[in-house]
């Protein structure tokens, strides 16, 4: 996070917080920090990184642009 009145480092964390918001449909009220950490562990493993295509990727997956820049590299 930046100090005060630079936004730009902040532009990534504020936009995974709204992509976790609205997509990983954390809405609801927990009634334990197990059951959140549950609920967004499964967002970022299961929907986040294996399903949801990221424009700065080229509209791939991070798993798909991990597994392709990898075998690029060898």
């Amino acid at each position: 996070m930046s100090r005060k009145g630079n936004c730009w480092d902040n532009a990534v964390a504020e936009s995974f917080f709204k992509t976790l918001k609205y997509d990983g449909n954390i809405k609801k009220v927990f009634t334990t920090r197990q059951e959140a950490r549950i609920a967004i562990f499964e967002f970022i493993e299961v929907f986040y990184n294996k399903k949801r295509r990221h424009s700065t990727l080229g509209y791939l997956t991070p798993n798909e642009a991990e597994l392709l820049y990898s075998n690029i590299l060898r």
